[in-house]
């Protein structure tokens, strides 16, 4: 629940409009049931540390593990800002500001971003064993703020009418706006996160039994919290007017004030469940994919001293530390320029983030293809539905969405002041991160190559 329920996303999807209902049933359709079913397979297949990078590696060689391992791993350099961001904005409305112009100014947002930013990575680096408890915590807040979100969308239903019309035309999502389709691929990304916790499969007790488990018992909680959170911002706040950090407290504001003016307190409440939920959030993605660059470190196609563990907390530290240290980088790059806007560079860092993010999902789905071709298993199986046909459709299904939610992230949105700039710095940072996986890649194989033929003479 903390890696992948985000509720962030309920006000980027709802701007869509009524449309984005159907999107999230087909992306949960066509994305993230067979996201789930290739996970439950590839994990009690090979329940190892590393996870998906493991996994592309045992199927397609080390040279497509190592890229797939690297843009996850990197990936999460704009991904921890563009959460922090937005908790930044929504937390002034937990001590009465956000009718100010605060959360537009980069005075605030920048130290209050980075500071957050490095409590997180100072509680996972003490362990595991204190760092879940954030985690915990963070989704406990996340669902529980999804769980009012959509009670006052019900009680909206119940006592008036809606914000914007629900009608069978509407509800058919318009594919011809290309501006607008650039938030179609945020619906896609709110589902990915599955795989997340297969990194740490060394860590996980009885990994081929819990695994399964945690993706069945989370995923219909998740997919109900999208859609009918959704219908609730869509119910309850005009699309005209819904903001894309802060839509979702929008949406609680206006439900209060339809019970009752006495409710004033709730949109604080919720406002503070929401930063320690994505504090929550960003504590799960650090320790995870810190564990595929601790195995790539191992593979020493890292420094090796990735491959090191705290001597007292027994956590990949080094991994942690320069992942926040890119994060931080990545964070004051991309608030350079004149006019930049807080809401500009939102979504600036989550389609960099998207495009090289997703590039692992290719590899996810092309592995659990072949795995399954191979039949290679190391232990006790759990094989997805359908037989061959029915894997057939779940690597073919998964990797078509893939390849649509990298398209639309390229597009800039109609809102966008420059779209040219917007685009550059989006696929010019999706390009530098993957050209900079390759040199480490070559550098890291003549290093080896070299270290042979010296063994040899």
């Amino acid at each position: 629940l903390a890696a992948v329920l985000g509720i962030r996303h309920l006000a980027t999807s709802a701007s869509f409009g009524a449309g984005s209902l159907a999107l999230w049933l087909l992306a949960a359709l066509f994305f993230f049931i067979p996201q789930g079913f290739a996970v439950v397979e590839l994990s009690s297949r090979f329940p190892n540390e590393g996870g998906i990078y493991d996994w592309t590696k045992r199927a397609l060689g080390e040279g497509h593990g190592f890229l797939c391992g690297w843009c996850y791993w990197i990936s999460n350099a704009p991904y921890y800002p563009s959460l922090l961001l937005s908790a930044s904005v929504i937390a002034t409305y937990a001590f009465g500001k956000g009718d100010s112009k605060l959360s537009e100014s980069w005075a605030y947002v920048l130290p209050v971003t980075l500071i957050a930013l490095w409590l997180a990575v100072a509680v996972n680096i003490i362990g595991v064993g204190t760092g879940k408890w954030l985690q915990n915590i963070g989704a406990m807040s996340t669902y529980i703020l999804g769980v009012v979100v959509v009670l006052f969308g019900v009680y909206g239903v119940m006592s008036g009418a809606p914000a914007n019309p629900l009608t069978l035309q509407t509800l058919m999502p318009d594919l011809s706006d290309l501006g607008s389709l650039n938030l179609l691929a945020s619906v896609a990304f709110a589902f990915a996160g599955v795989e997340l916790v297969a990194a740490m499969g060394d860590e996980i007790e009885n990994p081929r039994r819990n695994l399964p488990r945690a993706v069945l018992i989370s995923a219909p909680l998740i997919a109900l919290a999208y859609v009918l959170g959704t219908g609730a911002v869509l119910w309850l706040v005009p699309v005209g007017k819904i903001n894309l950090v802060s839509g979702f407290l929008q949406t609680i504001s206006n439900g209060a004030q339809r019970l009752s003016t006495d409710l004033w307190w709730i949109a604080p409440i919720c406002a503070a469940l929401y930063v320690i939920g994505i504090l929550g959030g960003v504590g799960a993605w650090l320790i995870a994919p810190a564990r595929i660059a601790f195995v790539i470190g191992l593979d020493r196609y890292f420094p090796a001293w990735f491959g090191r563990v705290h001597p007292r907390w027994r956590t990949p530290y080094a991994a942690i530390l320069v992942q926040a240290g890119l994060a931080t980088a990545f964070l004051l790059v991309s608030v350079l320029g004149r006019g930049t806007k807080v809401e500009e560079v939102y979504l600036i860092l989550l389609d960099t983030q998207l495009l090289v993010y997703f590039i692992p999902f290719i590899y996810l789905f092309a592995s659990f293809l072949i795995h399954r071709n191979k039949g290679e298993v190391t232990g006790e199986l759990t094989l997805a539905p359908g037989g061959k046909i029915g894997g057939w459709i779940i690597g073919l299904s998964g990797f078509a969405v893939t390849l649509f939610a990298m398209i639309v992230a390229m597009i800039p949105p109609s809102s966008s002041a420059n779209r040219w700039l917007f685009f550059l710095k989006v696929i010019g940072g999706a390009f530098a991160f993957v050209a900079v996986g390759g040199i480490i890649y070559i550098k890291a194989g003549v290093q080896s190559t070299a270290f042979r033929r010296k063994r040899r003479l």
